[in-house]
C-alpha cells in the first residue's frame, strides 16, 4: 500500500518554479531518500507533504486517501500522523529535555499531565536519552539534541517521519548513530521515513529507494541499488560518482563493471589469473546497501584484440555486467 503518493504537484515562489509536475510514490515501510543539490526543490517538496507549504497544482495522498490539494489544508489529525525533524533541532532552550518532548502533546491537547509525562519518558527511552530528561538543550551535544527532536516527533505516534537534512549539522560519527537510530525505528515501529539530503553517503546508509530532484523536477527514482549502479542523468551521475580520483586516460578503451551485491568477491584477481592478462584500474567505488556490497569498477582494456575478447568472454561467462564508457564522460560526471 502506498503511504504517501504525490501526484503532479507544482509550486512557484513569485515567478520562480520550485516544483514542476512532481510525482512520487512512497510505500509503507520505505525509507525513501530525496536527493538533490541545494535549491533543487527537495525541502519545498517535503514541506508540502506536511502542510507547511501550499501548492498551486496537484494532489497528495496519505494511505490512499486525499491528504491535500491546492484548495484543501491538511487536517490536524493527519498532521500529527506525519511528523518532521529538522537540521537545527528547533528545541526550546528554556525547557528541559522532558519539557520539549511534552510540548508536542500539549500543543496537540492529548492527555493530562501524568499521561504526557509517561508518554514522553517512553519516547526518550526509545531514543536512548531517559537519563538526560532533566537536562536543558544547551547541556547536550548536537546528536543528543537531534534525538530529543526525534523523541518529540515519536511521542505523537506518527506513521510517517519526514527528515529535512536532519544530519547535515552533525559530524560523520554522530550522523551514523542518528541514521542507525532511524533504521531501528523503521523496523521496530514500521515507521515510513522520507529523507531529504544533498549527501549521497547519507542516502546510501539508510534508504531502500531514492528519487533525484534537479531544477524542480524528479529526474530519476527507483531502488537505491538500481540508481546507484546505473544512473541515467548528468546530475545523478555527478552525485553518485562524486569524489573519484582524477585520471587523464582519455584515449584508452574503458569498460565499467557493475557488481550487484557481490563486490566483496575477488573478481579482478580471478579475471587476471584466469585470462593471464594484466588490467589497469581507472577508478573503483563500492557502497553497502541493505547489507550487500554494491560496486563499480572502471578498467583499461588490453590493447590486443585477442586479449580484449578473452576479458569480455570471461565477464560474460561469470555473468558480470559491464559496459564500455568514455572516460571523458566519467570526468564530467564529477
Amino acid at each position: 500500500m502506498s503511504k504517501i503518493e504525490i501526484r503532479k504537484v507544482s509550486k512557484s515562489y513569485f515567478s520562480r518554479l520550485v516544483l514542476n509536475n512532481v510525482s512520487l510514490k512512497v510505500e509503507e515501510g520505505d525509507i525513501y531518500g530525496v536527493l538533490g543539490l541545494s535549491g533543487a526543490g527537495k525541502s519545498t517538496l517535503v514541506r508540502c507533504i506536511n502542510g507547511l507549504e501550499r501548492f498551486e497544482q496537484g494532489e497528495i495522498y496519505f494511505n490512499d486517501q486525499l491528504l491535500c490539494d491546492k484548495d484543501n489544508k491538511i487536517s490536524h489529525e493527519n498532521q500529527r500522523k506525519i511528523q518532521m525533524i529538522f537540521q537545527h533541532f528547533n528545541l526550546l532552550q528554556q525547557r528541559s529535555v522532558l519539557g520539549n518532548v511534552e510540548l508536542a502533546l500539549e500543543i496537540a491537547k492529548k492527555g493530562n499531565k501524568a499521561y504526557r509525562r509517561e508518554k514522553s519518558i517512553e519516547a526518550l527511552k526509545r531514543v536512548g536519552l531517559e537519563d538526560k530528561m532533566n537536562y536543558y538543550p544547551s547541556q547536550l551535544s548536537g546528536g543528543q539534541q537531534q534525538r530529543v527532536a526525534i523523541a518529540r516527533a515519536l511521542v505523537l505516534e506518527p506513521e510517517v517521519l519526514l527528515s529535512d537534512e536532519s544530519t547535515s549539522a552533525l559530524d560523520p560519527e554522530t550522523t551514523t548513530s542518528i541514521l542507525e537510530l532511524l533504521k531501528k525505528l523503521n523496523k521496530e515501529l514500521g515507521l515510513t521515513i522520507i529523507m531529504i539530503s544533498h549527501q549521497m553517503n547519507v542516502i546510501e546508509q539508510i534508504c531502500n529507494k531514492v528519487a533525484i530532484i534537479d531544477k524542480a523536477q524528479i529526474v530519476e527514482n527507483g531502488s537505491l541499488s538500481d540508481v546507484f549502479l546505473n544512473p541515467q542523468t548528468d546530475i545523478a551521475r555527478g552525485l553518485v560518482f562524486s569524489n573519484h580520483v582524477n585520471t587523464k586516460l582519455s584515449k584508452d578503451r574503458i569498460i565499467r563493471l557493475l557488481f550487484n551485491g557481490n563486490a566483496d568477491e575477488p573478481i579482478i584477481a580471478n579475471l587476471v589469473q584466469s585470462c593471464n592478462i594484466l588490467v589497469s584500474v581507472v577508478y573503483a567505488d563500492s557502497k553497502v546497501i541493505d547489507s550487500k556490497v554494491y560496486g563499480q569498477l572502471a578498467i583499461k582494456m588490453p590493447e590486443n584484440d585477442k586479449d580484449r575478447i578473452k576479458v569480455e568472454k570471461y565477464l560474460n561467462l561469470h555473468q558480470i555486467a559491464f559496459e564500455e564508457v568514455n572516460i571523458n564522460s566519467l570526468e564530467e560526471d564529477r
